[in-house]
């Protein structure tokens, strides 16, 4: 078996388990039984990942165990306990103490005084949340991605089979872009059909070959706003940009996809560091 053919298996072996662990957060994941879905010894498979991903698999189903449960504590009211539960975790107690440790306040009280209250009216009718948006002017951006449909919260599936298949093919680069392209509105679009493409910059040289397709992001003007915190939060913000700021500025919406860039990786740092550039498109 050649180098080539080898990677080949591997990628194919890291979309199985990338899925697995996606449609499977709210079960018990054994990394036994991960490692019998890429059929390799947990010895052998443990270290490619790694190396593939930059984290362990055990890191992966606590990151995205989090995500999910943030998400529900943000946009439901659904019992902290009931979220314990379809985010995987075995009793309350844990989860209370995993999501501490990360987000810096047990679940029940980031509820109430998390980053996303910043967003919430306050006496005089307007949010708390400060903001930064500034006008820039860009050129267009070719893009390679993976496409993605349902939750924009689970759009971080598109960019593992993503990142897992250009490093498994020898394409990636230190110097691609994190892109996230929306092609819906949420408010109208049932949540499972809502499409969305994970995306890098860079790729002009990458074959189109599947799950890859291309995407152009049109240039011109366009108000970015800088979102710190997690990806929970960033309804909230779009809101305050389409609700606050646009009314205010002066300028017209154009008629042309947002999209996000991701300035740094939820392997890296914490949910409460990460940034993220919205991009809405004006006349």
């Amino acid at each position: 078996m050649n180098g080539e053919t080898a990677w080949a298996l591997y990628e194919n072996r890291l979309r199985r388990v990338s899925a697995y662990i996606h449609d499977h957060l709210d079960e018990e994941l054994d990394m036994e039984r991960l490692a019998e879905i890429a059929c390799m010894s947990s010895y052998h498979w443990h270290r490619i990942y790694r190396a593939i991903y930059g984290e362990t698999l055990a890191a992966t189903v606590k990151r995205l165990r989090l995500h999910h449960a943030v998400g529900e504590i943000v946009r439901t009211e659904l019992a902290v306990s009931e979220i314990a539960k379809r985010s995987g975790y075995p009793n309350l107690q844990s989860f209370n103490r995993i999501f501490k440790s990360v987000y810096g306040m047990p679940p029940a009280r980031y509820r109430k005084e998390g980053s996303h209250t910043a967003f919430e009216p306050s006496p005089n009718g307007k949010t708390k949340a400060m903001l930064n948006v500034t006008i820039r002017e860009i050129g267009s951006i070719k893009l390679i991605g993976v496409a993605h449909t349902g939750s924009y919260m689970q759009i971080d599936k598109a960019f593992e089979t993503l990142f897992g298949t250009l490093y498994a093919r020898g394409l990636a680069r230190p110097d691609m872009r994190m892109i996230g392209v929306y092609l819906d509105d949420p408010d109208i679009v049932p949540e499972e059909k809502l499409r969305s493409i994970a995306c890098v910059t860079g790729a002009a040289d990458v074959p189109v070959e599947a799950p890859f397709e291309r995407r152009v992001i049109e240039g011109g003007d366009y108000a970015v706003l800088r979102h710190k915190g997690p990806y929970a939060n960033m309804p909230k913000s779009y809101q305050w940009l389409f609700a606050e700021w646009l009314p205010k500025s002066g300028r017209q919406l154009k008629d042309r996809l947002m999209f996000e860039e991701y300035l740094n990786n939820p392997r890296d740092v914490p949910p409460t560091e990460l940034l993220t550039d919205i991009h809405m498109p004006l006349v």
